[in-house]
C-alpha cells in the first residue's frame, strides 16, 4: 500500500498495486550542450506574462519622467511586507541603498556566488540556489536582467524574472530594503555597496507574499523558479553507485545543484551566521523576556497577539565539530578530480551562504594536501585560503556527512545521456477539489478513482541499439502550487506522489477520453508509480515502459486536501499527454408514443427555430406542437388525461392532493410544491428528509414553468414527479447507510447513471454549490441539481437546431 513519508526521512519504499482549466501545452527542446540545453526551458516560456498593470518599462519612464522614486503599492516598506504570523520585539527601518551607503552599485564586477551572505533569517535554501544560478550566465541574466543601476537612469525601481508553473513573470519592486543601525537585516552582499543579492531576495519574498514566507525550504524549490527546470533528489545514503558521474555530468551540462545536512525537520532551515545585528536582537529578546517576567500585564497595542522571536534564528549549536552545519543548504559549486602522491582523488567544491564557516578537515583551504599540489593544478582548481564560505572537500568525505543532494535539471537528459537529444515536454494543470477529485492514494479506494486523470500516449520507441526492449523513456514531475504562498492563511506543502496505469487495447476505454471509474483500479495493478509520497512541492521519477497507452493519477496522501498542482512529462520521443476530459452531453429521450410533451419556457428557440416533437401515434392524432401555448389542458381536460395513461394508487392519492392545493385553476406555486412534494415524500418511509426546501422549489418552478407565469399545472408537475421517482432509484442505489444523504465523490456515477456527462470542472461546481462541510448531499439537494441539469440540457437541445453542440444567444435567450 503507498506509504506517506516525511521529506526528512524520504525513502524509496514500495508502494502496493493496489477546476479550473486545464492547460496543457506540448514544446520540444533540445537537451545538452552550449546554446542547445536551454531551449526546452527559456525558449519554452520566452514570453513574460502580463503583469497586473503597467509593465517595467512603463513604470520606469513614468518615474523618469516625474522625477520621482517608484514606491510599490503592492508590496510597502512595513511589517505586512515582513511578517505574517508574529510580532518583533524591534522596529526595522527602510531604506533605500543610497541611504545606507555612498556610491551603491547593483552589480560590481559581476553577480557571482561570494556576493551572497546569509542575513537574519532562514532561507539558506534559496540563497544556495542563488549562488548556483550565478555559475550559468545565460541563465543568470534571464533572472536578473543587468540593464539596471543606480547611477544610469535611476528611480528607485528594479524587476526580476521567475519561472511560475509554466510561465516567466516579470517581479517589480522599488528598492526600499530593512535595515537595522543602518545595516541590511537580510541578504548582502560581501561588498557593502553592492545590492543585487538583497533586491533579488525582496523580489522573491513579494512572490511569495512575504519575507518570512522565504524561511525554510528546499533548495530545488528556488533552482526550479530561476530555470523551469525540473529536479531530481537523491537520499545520498541510498544514491546509486554511479552517483559521482552523475554530479560530474549534471555540472557539465549546467544543472543548478545543493546539498545538506539533514537534521530531522526536513527542511533547511539554515541556523543564521553570527553577527552585529544578530547579537542585538538577542540581547533585546532577551532583556524583552527579562520585562515580560516583570510586567505580566504589558499591553500589546490592544492585541491578544505575543511576539514570537523564531523569524530570527538565534541556534548556533548546529555547527559540527568539521566545521559544517546541520539543517543547512550548500551549493554544490563544482566536481573535479587530481592527483595525490600519484593517485586520483575525487573532490567536491561547496559553498556556505553565511560567506564564512567552512569545512575544516582534508582538502580544506589550509590543509596540508595543497602543500602537494602544483601551483597550476591550484589555479585550475581555483584554491584560495579566504574565509569565504567555499571550500574542497574529498568526494569520500562528502558522502560520509552529507545526507540528502538535490539536482535541477534544465533538460531530463542532463545526468544520463553523453549525446544531445530531443525531448518533448508536456505541461498540465489541475486541482484536487475537496468532495469531488482530491481522492487520496490507493489506500482509499472508494475515492482514489476520482482524482484528475491524464492520458499518456507513449507512441514511439528509444533510439538506443545498444537496448534490445522496446521501451520508452519518459520523467514525470508532480508539482504542488501556491502552498508557500498561502502559508499565512495556515497551508503546508502536501503529502503528495502519483501512480501509472496501463490502458489495455483490448480495454472498452482505451483511445477513449472517459475517466477511468473505480472498478479498473480495483482489478488493476499500476504498472509505475513514485517511489514515496513526500511534503514537498515537487517529486519527480524516470520510468522506462512499452509503447501502449496509461493513465497518470496525481494525488494527494490523504483524501479531502484541495489544492492546485502542475504536472509535467518529458520524454524521449513523441508522446501525447492530456487530461482525461468527458464530453459534456445528456442521452436523449428515445422515440416513443407518448402522451402531449412538454415544452419550456427555456425551449422557445422554436420561435424562431421551428422546434418539433414526436407526434402522438394515440387515437385522437393529435398535432405537432409549435407554439408557445401551455400543452396540457388547465381545465376540462381531466377526462383526456387519466384515459391516456392507467393510474395506479399512488397517482390517484398524487392527484387528489394536488387538486386539494392548487384550487380550480390547476396551477400550482413554489410554497404549494413544497407542501405537495413533502406529502408525498413523507409516504416514502425509507427516504429520510425533511422535506424539500422552499428555495429549492422556486428553483423547480423557475425551472419547469412554461410560460413564465411563475407556476406549474399538473401536467407540468407530473412531468417532474416521473423524474424525482426515477433519480430517487438512483439516491437511494448510493444512499449505502440510509443516512439520506450520499457522498459528493459517488455524484460522478450517480451523474451517469441519470444519463449525463460531464465534465471535470463541472463536477467541482456541483461539489461546491450541493455538498455540505461533511462532503454529503441530501435528497432535497440532489434532486435539485438534477433539475437543473435536465432543463439546462433541454434548453441547449432545443437551441441546438443542427445539432452541432454550439448555439448562438441573443440578450433576450
Amino acid at each position: 500500500m503507498p506509504s506517506a513519508i516525511n521529506a526528512a526521512v524520504a525513502q524509496q519504499t514500495a508502494a502496493g498495486s493496489v477546476p479550473s482549466a486545464t492547460v496543457s501545452t506540448t514544446a520540444e527542446g533540445t537537451g545538452g550542450g552550449t546554446g542547445g540545453i536551454y531551449s526546452a526551458i527559456i525558449s519554452r516560456n520566452q514570453p513574460i506574462i502580463k503583469v497586473k498593470e503597467k509593465t517595467y518599462e512603463e513604470l520606469h519612464r513614468k518615474c523618469l519622467e516625474k522625477n520621482i522614486l517608484y514606491e510599490d503599492p503592492d508590496f510597502p516598506p512595513n511589517e505586512s511586507s515582513l511578517f505574517y504570523s508574529q510580532k518583533i520585539p524591534i522596529k526595522f527601518e527602510w531604506k533605500r541603498p543610497r541611504e545606507i551607503c555612498e556610491n551603491p552599485r547593483f552589480i560590481i564586477g559581476g553577480a557571482n556566488r561570494t556576493d551572497i551572505c546569509q542575513g537574519e533569517l532562514g532561507d539558506c535554501w534559496f540563497l544556495a540556489a542563488i549562488a548556483c544560478l550565478t555559475l550559468n550566465k545565460k541563465l543568470l541574466c534571464r533572472v536578473i536582467p543587468h540593464d539596471q543601476s543606480f547611477i544610469q537612469n535611476y528611480a528607485g525601481i528594479f524587476h526580476f524574472q521567475f519561472w511560475r508553473y509554466g510561465d516567466w513573470v516579470d517581479v517589480i519592486i522599488d528598492d526600499c530594503l530593512p535595515t537595522y543601525n543602518n545595516q541590511l537585516v537580510f541578504t548582502k552582499s560581501s561588498q557593502r555597496n553592492e545590492f543585487w543579492s538583497a533586491l533579488l531576495e525582496k523580489a522573491y519574498a513579494k512572490l511569495h507574499g512575504s519575507y518570512e514566507a522565504l524561511k525554510g525550504g528546499n533548495t530545488t524549490e528556488a533552482m526550479e523558479d530561476f530555470t523551469g527546470g525540473v529536479t531530481e533528489f537523491y537520499e545520498i545514503k541510498d544514491a546509486p553507485k554511479d552517483i559521482y558521474k552523475i554530479m560530474k555530468h549534471a555540472i557539465a551540462r549546467g544543472s543548478l545543484m545543493a546539498s545538506s545536512i539533514d537534521d530531522n525537520l526536513g527542511f533547511s532551515y539554515g541556523s543564521a551566521p553570527r553577527s552585529d545585528i544578530g547579537e542585538m536582537i538577542a540581547r533585546m529578546v532577551k532583556n524583552l523576556e527579562n520585562a515580560q517576567m516583570s510586567h505580566p500585564t504589558v499591553d500589546y497595542q490592544g492585541t491578544d497577539e505575543r511576539p514570537a522571536w523564531t523569524i530570527v534564528p538565534m541556534q548556533y549549536e548546529t555547527r559540527m565539530s568539521c566545521g559544517l552545519v546541520k539543517g543547512h543548504a550548500y551549493s554544490v559549486t563544482a566536481v573535479e578530480e587530481t592527483t595525490f602522491k600519484g593517485e586520483k582523488i575525487r573532490l567536491v567544491r561547496l559553498r556556505n551562504p553565511w560567506g564564512q564557516v567552512e569545512w575544516n578537515g582534508p582538502w580544506s583551504d589550509k590543509s596540508e594536501e595543497w602543500n602537494f599540489i602544483n601551483e597550476a593544478e591550484k589555479v585550475r582548481l581555483q584554491h584560495k585560503i579566504a574565509e569565504d564560505g567555499e571550500f574542497w572537500i574529498s568526494f569520500e568525505d562528502f558522502m560520509r556527512h552529507f545526507t540528502k543532494l538535490e539536482i535541477c535539471n534544465l533538460t531530463p537528459d542532463t545526468l544520463e545521456a553523453d549525446k544531445l537529444q530531443t525531448w518533448t515536454v508536456s505541461v498540465n494543470e489541475g486541482r484536487w477539489v475537496r468532495g469531488c477529485s482530491a481522492g487520496g492514494c490507493r489506500n482509499y479506494p472508494d475515492t482514489f478513482w476520482t482524482n484528475p486523470q491524464y492520458r499518456l500516449k507513449l507512441l514511439e520507441e528509444d533510439d538506443d541499439p545498444e537496448d534490445e526492449e522496446v521501451i520508452c523513456s519518459f520523467l514525470v514531475a508532480l508539482m504542488q502550487k501556491n502552498r508557500r504562498k498561502e502559508r499565512k492563511l495556515g497551508a503546508n506543502l502536501y503529502t503528495i506522489g502519483f501512480a501509472i496505469y496501463e490502458v489495455p487495447a483490448l480495454d472498452f476505454m482505451h483511445g477513449t477520453k472517459h475517466h477511468l471509474q473505480k472498478d479498473f483500479f480495483l482489478y488493476n495493478a499500476s504498472k509505475a508509480r513514485s517511489k514515496t509520497y513526500i511534503n514537498m512541492r515537487e517529486i519527480s521519477e524516470r520510468f522506462r515502459l512499452p509503447p501502449s497507452e496509461y493513465v497518470v493519477i496525481p494525488s494527494t496522501y490523504e483524501p479531502h486536501q484541495e489544492g492546485e498542482f502542475i504536472l509535467r512529462v518529458f520524454s524521449e520521443k513523441r508522446s501525447l499527454s492530456e487530461e482525461v476530459e468527458n464530453m459534456i452531453e445528456a442521452d436523449r429521450p428515445s422515440k416513443k408514443k407518448k402522451g402531449k410533451p412538454i415544452i419550456f419556457v427555456s425551449d422557445r428557440a422554436n420561435s424562431n427555430k421551428e422546434l418539433t416533437t414526436d407526434e402522438d401515434a394515440g387515437k385522437d392524432g393529435d398535432k405537432t406542437l409549435r407554439d408557445e401555448k401551455k400543452v396540457s389542458a388547465v381545465t376540462g381536460k381531466a377526462g383526456e388525461l387519466a384515459k391516456a395513461r392507467e393510474e395506479n394508487e399512488e397517482e390517484k392519492q398524487f392527484r387528489n392532493i394536488f387538486q386539494q392545493i392548487a384550487g380550480d385553476d390547476m396551477e400550482i406555486n413554489a410554497e404549494e410544491l413544497r407542501n405537495v412534494l413533502n406529502n408525498v415524500v413523507k409516504k416514502h418511509k425509507d427516504l429520510k428528509t425533511e422535506g424539500f426546501e422552499l428555495e429549492s422549489c422556486r428553483s423547480m418552478i423557475a425551472l419547469m414553468d412554461t410560460d413564465g407565469s411563475g407556476k406549474i399545472n399538473f401536467d407540468e408537475f407530473q412531468h417532474l414527479w416521473d423524474k424525482i421517482k426515477s433519480w430517487q432509484k438512483i439516491f437511494k442505489r448510493y444512499d449505502t447507510d440510509h443516512s439520506g444523504t450520499i457522498n459528493s465523490y459517488e455524484m460522478r456515477n450517480a451523474v451517469k447513471d441519470a444519463g449525463f456527462r460531464l465534465n471535470n470542472q463541472l463536477y467541482d461546481i456541483i461539489t461546491m454549490r450541493y455538498a455540505d462541510k461533511n462532503m454529503n448531499i441530501d435528497f432535497d439537494s440532489f434532486i435539485c441539481c438534477f433539475v437543473r441539469l435536465d432543463a439546462m440540457f433541454r434548453a441547449f437541445h432545443a437551441f441546438d437546431k443542427d445539432g452541432d453542440g454550439i448555439i448562438k444567444l441573443n440578450v433576450l435567450e
